[in-house]
């Protein structure tokens, strides 16, 4: 296996502590020249003859047989494509048809909004009588009654990191007779997955955060094989078809998790995913859990020393939490901003959260006390209390 963290492989600007991992992922050093050669020996070589000669309509499968290995999905049974938000909509849509005698999605309110978004869209499109019902994140499980058709939540809190256990809710779930659908957005590649022996019905996430895929990489979605031979796409799109060069006027799905692709594969961004998952070749996500543990119990340790205005808004106990680490402040963005210009990246999530992620590809414990040293100067000397940095940017 592959000593970590392998800083070698990314393209880290010189003087950064860069903590954002958790948002979107550094470049990795290989990817210009992978990306660079697709354009001009591909594209640019073969056109179009570029989809069977450089076997592009293959990518969705290919890569998603790579990010599957990170999340314990056999071979065969993800695909990538389109944007989370999307595959996020199709596995909700499925599940609500798999349980046509129920009404209730269950969710909580610590979920990634976008998911509630789509669920929302998806129950006043359907007008069925639908209901999203929200409840705490500890009330979950006992939330799960006989009304609810699908159970939709993301394993690791997008503000706090504090982290569902996938095996116990999914037993619930399934104990109901509910159909579990994971959200793996601040999991994959940060805490070790397994949804094949979960038993989870559907898993989605992007690749920008800890696959390091780049800004608007594609998002995967994953469906048990013991189902996806009965799903019913509600986006029927022309590469779900079973034959999408017959160009039959009338839909028929596609085989297996084919079915769930709907457009044109992104083939530059998936490209380039395929060169950063190469980073992760010989890497055991037990090692690299066990380096995110270490490096973020030093942080809250480190901070809390040193940084008493400062309240922790993660869970303390490192089993209970994803690779994220979130601290409470009346001024977090004016604090994040300040942090930012001094060149230590981490982000501001509302109401009044500084959220920093903890990435052992790149960051080591040299890393994490180089950032303390600046949040100390910026919060014991008030920094953060000057106009520019209380300016609200349009991303936080």
């Amino acid at each position: 296996m592959t000593t970590l963290p392998r800083k070698d492989l990314f393209d880290l600007p010189e003087g950064m502590t860069y903590l954002d991992g958790n948002s979107l992922g550094p470049l990795p050093k290989a990817l210009p020249a992978r990306l660079d050669a697709m354009v001009r020996d591909e594209w640019g070589a073969h056109l179009i003859k570029g989809w069977n000669a450089c076997a592009w309509m293959d990518q969705p499968a290919r890569v998603g047989n790579r990010v599957g290995a990170l999340i314990g999905a056999p071979d065969g049974t993800v695909t990538m494509g389109d944007t989370l938000s999307v595959k996020v909509y199709q596995a909700l849509s499925a599940a609500v048809q798999m349980r046509p005698d129920r009404k209730v999605i269950l969710s909580d309110n610590g979920n990634f909004p976008s998911d509630l978004y789509m669920a929302q869209g998806l129950i006043q499109q359907l007008g069925q009588g639908h209901e999203l019902r929200l409840v705490d994140p500890e009330d979950v499980a006992g939330a799960i009654t006989d009304e609810v058709a699908a159970v939709m939540i993301t394993q690791v809190d997008y503000r706090s990191g504090r982290m569902h256990d996938m095996n116990a809710v999914t037993a619930a779930a399934h104990e109901a007779g509910a159909v579990m659908i994971w959200d793996l957005a601040h999991s994959a590649g940060a805490v070790p997955v397994d949804v094949a022996a979960c038993g989870c019905e559907f898993a989605v996430g992007c690749t920008y955060k800890y696959l390091n895929g780049g800004p608007g990489a594609p998002a995967f979605i994953y469906v048990d094989p013991a189902i996806v031979g009965d799903i019913k796409p509600a986006l029927s799109g022309w590469l779900g078809h079973d034959a999408p060069f017959a160009f039959d006027l009338d839909y028929r799905p596609g085989m297996g998790i084919e079915r769930m692709r709907v457009g044109t594969p992104p083939v530059m961004q998936l490209t380039a995913l395929e060169a950063a998952l190469d980073a992760w070749d010989g890497v055991s996500m037990a090692d690299l859990r066990a380096a995110s543990m270490r490096l973020t119990d030093v942080f809250i340790e480190q901070v809390e020393a040193r940084c008493p205005e400062l309240t922790l808004a993660s869970p303390r106990d490192a089993h209970q939490r994803g690779s994220q680490v979130s601290f409470a402040h009346e001024e977090g963005y004016a604090v994040m901003q300040a942090l930012i210009a001094r060149d230590v990246i981490g982000d501001f999530r509302a109401p009044n959260l500084i959220r920093f992620g903890f990435t052992p590809l790149y960051i080591d414990e040299g890393d994490v006390i180089a950032a303390v040293d600046v949040l100390a100067d910026v919060l014991n000397n008030r920094l953060w209390d000057a106009p520019e940095y209380k300016t609200r940017s349009r991303v936080t």
